[in-house]
């Protein structure tokens, strides 16, 4: 029986030690990608990981997921399995045998707000967005692939190479590589 913790920032630049756990942490698992979804290596990985009888400690619930559905599903899958989850900035606890319909009902209010506070910063951004396109600075994401490359990708593409090879070989996903190669996108 192990406590296992999570920690999640959106970006590299911010950091993670401002959601202390404790010491007693046996294992952490740190995340830095925003949680639009549960799509998270680290998560993934600490989800695997704990085993009935663990307790996973996260610092809030907005840590955890941005989503309601997304809060309220990963805490019916861990609990099922027998873990334990605790909230640390909310001082809320969850395991196998939780029953309290208040605690039930704060949790789905934090995570609406979460999700809501996701929303608004969302929306913000694309404010932000169309206000630079009319001033003609928005200038938008770079490609991940420059010109040269894009030639090269081409070339090696049309002698057959597999996309999963150039992809490996350029770094990049293959939405990306397929816009280089059908000229759309950034790279029209």
């Amino acid at each position: 029986m192990a406590i296992v913790g999570y920690r999640r920032t959106s970006a590299t630049d911010q950091r993670l030690d401002r959601q202390q756990l404790a010491e007693d942490i046996a294992r952490c698992f740190d995340d830095q990608v925003s949680a639009k979804d549960t799509e998270r290596p680290a998560l993934r990985q600490c989800l695997a990981y704990v085993r009935e009888g663990d307790t996973l400690r996260v610092h809030s619930t907005d840590r955890l997921a941005r989503s309601l559905r997304d809060l309220l599903h990963l805490l019916d899958d861990l609990t099922g399995q027998g873990v334990r989850v605790e909230f640390i900035k909310e001082g809320m606890v969850f395991d196998p045998t939780s029953t309290d319909p208040y605690q039930t009902c704060l949790l789905q209010v934090m995570g609406a707000f979460a999700e809501l506070e996701r929303s608004l910063i969302r929306s913000r951004q694309q404010e932000g967005i169309a206000l630079a396109k009319q001033r003609k600075v928005y200038k938008g994401r770079q490609p991940a692939l420059s010109p040269d490359e894009v030639v090269s990708l081409r070339d090696r593409r049309a002698l057959g190479v597999p996309l999963a090879r150039l992809c490996k070989d350029y770094g990049v996903a293959k939405a990306t590589l397929q816009a280089a190669l059908n000229g759309t996108g950034v790279y029209a």
